[in-house]
Order: C-alpha cells, then sequence, then structure tokens
C-alpha cells in the first residue's frame, strides 16, 4: 500500500481538531457549571462524540500505518504522535466525566482558566500539526511547540493557587469532601494540558530529526 504522502498529514490534522473541538467544549462546560444543567449535559455528550470521532481517526492512521509499506515520517515517529494526540483527547473526556463522577456544580475563577489555557494549548498544537507537511515553516512550527510548553508551565501554578485556596478556607465537613474532590478536578484540567506538552514534545523531535 502507497498512500499519498498527504494523507498521512490530513490524518493528523483531523485528530488535532477533533481534539481542539473537545477543548472548546470543555470550555464551554465550564462556563455552564452553576447555570444551566442542560447544557452541562449536553456538552458532556458533545466531547464524548469528538473523542469518539478521535478514536476512529486514530484507528484510521493505525490502520494507514501497519498497511504501509511506505511513510512521509519514521513510522514510530507518527504512532508516538498519533497517540500523544490521542493522550490529549482522553484527558478531555476525563474532565467531562468528572463533572458528573465529583458532582462539580459551579467552577471557579482558576478552573476557568486552566479550561482556556487548554483551548491556547489545542489551538496551538492544531496549528503545529497543519504546518509539519511544510518543512519551510519548521521555525513557526518549533516557536508553536515552545509555546504550548510554556502554557502547560503556568498551569500547574493556577493549579497549585487553586488547591491552595481550597484548604485554606475553613470550613465543616461538607466543604472539606469538597476540596477533595474539587482538587482532583484541577489535576485533571491541568492533565490535558500535560499531555499537550508531551504531543509537543514528540513534535519538536519529529522536526530535529527531519530537518
Amino acid at each position: 500500500m502507497l498512500p499519498k504522502r498527504s494523507e498521512f498529514f490530513e490524518l493528523l490534522a483531523a485528530h488535532s481538531e477533533r481534539v481542539l473541538a473537545g477543548a472548546n467544549a470543555m470550555l464551554r462546560l465550564v462556563s455552564s457549571l452553576g447555570v444551566s444543567k442542560q447544557d452541562v449535559a449536553a456538552l458532556i455528550e458533545e466531547i464524548n462524540m469528538n473523542e469518539a470521532s478521535s478514536d476512529q481517526i486514530k484507528n484510521d492512521l493505525m490502520t494507514m500505518l501497519h498497511k504501509s509499506f511506505v511513510t512521509p515520517l519514521n513510522r514510530d515517529q507518527v504512532y508516538a504522535l498519533t497517540l500523544d494526540i490521542d493522550n490529549v483527547m482522553n484527558a478531555v473526556q476525563d474532565v467531562a466525566q468528572a463533572v458528573s463522577i465529583y458532582n462539580v456544580t459551579e467552577a471557579s475563577r482558576e478552573s476557568h482558566e486552566l479550561a482556556a489555557m487548554t483551548v491556547d494549548a489545542c489551538s496551538r498544537l492544531t496549528r503545529a500539526i497543519a504546518s509539519l507537511k511544510e518543512r519551510q515553516r519548521n521555525e513557526e512550527t518549533v516557536n508553536l511547540c515552545l509555546e504550548i510548553e510554556r502554557i502547560e508551565e503556568k498551569s500547574v501554578a493556577v493549579m497549585y493557587k487553586a488547591i491552595k485556596a481550597l484548604f485554606d478556607a475553613e470550613g465543616d465537613d461538607a466543604a472539606a469532601l469538597r476540596a477533595m474532590r474539587m482538587r482532583q478536578f484541577y489535576a485533571l484540567q491541568e492533565k490535558v494540558l500535560r499531555a499537550s506538552k508531551k504531543s509537543a514534545q514528540t513534535l519538536e523531535e519529529i522536526l530535529l530529526q527531519n530537518a
């Protein structure tokens, strides 16, 4: 099987676009907490649909890899990047599921900030992957990857600030339980950004090895 060189890049781009769609839905989900239960339910379903679509694209990529004699990039690199992108989508879905599991009914300023940072990081990841097929844009792609890494580094500080605020506030047992639930929720939000950073680092490795 000798697929067109562009097919790999088109599938990688489509994969990252599903992740970005999921991240945008997650931001709207966080904004809907405490506002509209109907919107929350619909957005969780939207994220699940994006994850299912992302899984199908991942499977198509894996099938193409297994059946192809020639690939535009190192086979292991394409495999690793595909899994990294999939991990971002899975982490987004984990956040959506946690809303129900931990009964998250309101969002803090930090939760909104983490969700917005996720969209920023995933937007840059989508742009970076879209430019992967054009070697003359390597510098631009590297810069996008570095921006993703900086966003993730900032998100860690936001998460710790949010967690500290939870445990600084005094309260009864119910408040302590809420603090434990929200700590896990913040950690899951930051996990999305860590997965985005890992994807960016894999992209950088690909660019270095194909310079």
